[in-house]
């Protein structure tokens, strides 16, 4: 063992750095003033500086990132298996790919804690807004989700349609209309203000749909990047979901809020159905389950127009509840606990309670 330590003094130092970054992280992040000077003063302006180089390059350098990374692995698997297959010391060289293989990983996970899971113990949108989400009742969750499903169906007609009447559009311009659409939101919320880049397409979307994300913030690289694949009348929402992230903002329920209070106050009308029709699921799931009469009776007057865009949104998502999905949902779900977030995956449903209390 003596030896084995004195031939690898480097990659043991290298995970005693990974261990006290991690250990200093875990034991310091309950300090919201740390946490604050951290990703307002280090971490975040870090993210938005990186992001605006990247927003000159056309494509998702946070892509091109995971393409390499993949290939990277692959490359040091076989190098790795090479390199014990011809030691004349196979054990040793087993540990020593392990503990290579392990300092990589922690690496990742420990900088990925940094620039990510230190959001989520830093001051919020709640916080800086005064907007608390609270225990609702079943007659405030009907009326809120009636006023949406009636401005859903006043602007149903105000947005481009296929032949077979669902939402149809130019998803590079919902991109390019991003941080315009964003901008209704600093009115209200000037210390939402900063530096928007559209967010960038994701070219191996069918990926991102086995893994049932509509998108995703790359704090590596500071860039908000979208399934292109997925039904396109959520796509204004999502993406000003994703240009919250970039704020700081790490809840997803604050986030999903956002987008859809921005979304609604746009003066395109493409944010403002997408807005308007996420909002509505979210409130229309809660009901079914807190009122079902109550639900089916919003439900049935929706135009017919909104109800197959609602479908469709259905149909394509049924396709995708395989084993990836289940995985990277419950990998995504881990995460978000693991922070200190004790809903999970199920924050994205707690918008709820925030609409509510906003729109009530």
């Amino acid at each position: 063992m003596k030896a084995f330590l004195a031939k690898n003094k480097g990659l043991h130092r290298w995970l005693l750095a990974d261990g006290v970054v991690l250990l200093l992280f875990f034991a310091l992040r309950q300090s919201r003033a740390l946490m604050n000077a951290l990703v307002f003063h280090v971490t975040l302006p870090l993210e938005q500086l990186i992001g605006k180089m990247c927003s000159y390059v056309p494509f998702s350098v946070a892509e091109l990132c995971y393409v390499l990374l993949t290939l990277d692995v692959l490359a040091c698997l076989i190098l790795a298996v090479r390199y014990i297959v011809r030691s004349a010391h196979r054990g040793e060289a087993l540990c020593r790919v392990v503990l290579f293989f392990a300092d990589a990983v922690l690496t990742v996970y420990a900088v990925f804690c940094l620039l990510w899971g230190a959001n989520y113990c830093a001051e919020d949108f709640c916080d800086r807004s005064g907007i608390v989400p609270r225990e609702v009742s079943c007659e405030e969750l009907v009326r809120v989700t009636q006023q949406f499903a009636d401005a859903l169906a006043e602007c149903a007609d105000t947005v481009t349609r296929d032949e077979s009447g669902a939402f149809t559009a130019d998803r590079a311009a919902i991109l390019a209309a991003a941080p315009e659409a964003y901008a209704s939101l600093y009115e209200e919320f000037p210390f939402l203000e900063a530096q928007s880049f559209p967010p960038k397409p994701f070219r191996l979307s069918k990926i991102l749909s086995a893994m049932n994300f509509t998108g995703f913030y790359f704090p590596f690289t500071g860039e908000a990047n979208l399934n292109m694949d997925s039904p396109a009348a959520y796509l204004p929402c999502t993406a000003l979901h994703e240009m919250s992230h970039q704020r700081g903002y790490a809840s997803e329920q604050q986030c999903n809020f956002l987008a859809i209070v921005g979304s609604t106050r746009s003066d395109d009308p493409l944010f403002r159905y997408s807005g308007w029709l996420l909002g509505y699921i979210y409130l229309s799931n809660a009901l079914y389950r807190a009122d079902y009469d109550k639900w089916l009776a919003i439900r049935d007057a929706l135009p017919d127009t909104v109800r197959l865009d609602i479908a469709q949104n259905n149909a394509y998502w049924s396709q995708y509840r395989g084993v990836t999905a289940r995985v990277a949902q419950t990998l995504n779900d881990s995460m978000i606990r693991s922070y200190g977030d004790p809903l999970g995956t199920q924050s994205y449903g707690a918008v709820v309670d925030l609409l509510v209390t906003y729109y009530g």
